[in-house]
């Protein structure tokens, strides 16, 4: 079966998460939402989140370096899969960021080529997908 993209599809480049704030740190933000400080509460949250991100750079930089894992956008599709099931190799997926399985990618081709996964960040692959790896995501 061919891989079909609906046009108009777009692929979401972040990942929803919830977090729970007292109400005098909401009404701080709100603050300075209103004194024009940021767009939004989002705004505001963001760029809290890239502040800290920022300052321990050097450390994530080394944690990464040492666990030998990828950072940023990481795709892993049929053709690829494949051919490490051709070469009798099994691969160990450690992305910092957002891994990808494509669409075409069968639970059986994955289970026969991917042997671990640990993704800091996202794992986009389908609900099969997802299924046949459940022991294999860490």
């Amino acid at each position: 079966m061919p891989n079909v993209v609906k046009l108009g599809q777009k692929v979401p480049e972040s990942e929803k998460i919830t977090i729970n704030l007292g109400y005098v740190d909401l009404g701080r933000i709100d603050l300075l939402v209103q004194e024009g400080f940021y767009s939004n509460r989002s705004d505001f949250i963001r760029t809290a989140i890239r502040t800290q991100l920022s300052g321990h750079d050097e450390v994530v930089t080394r944690s990464i370096e040492r666990h030998t894992m990828e950072l940023g956008l990481r795709d892993y599709d049929k053709a690829t899969l494949e051919a490490l099931r051709e070469a009798g190799e099994i691969l160990h997926v450690k992305v910092v960021g957002l891994a990808r399985i494509a669409s075409d990618v069968t639970p059986e081709l994955a289970r026969a080529t991917i042997g671990s996964i640990t993704v800091l960040g996202a794992l986009q692959a389908s609900t099969e997908i997802k299924k046949a790896l459940a022991d294999r995501i860490l």
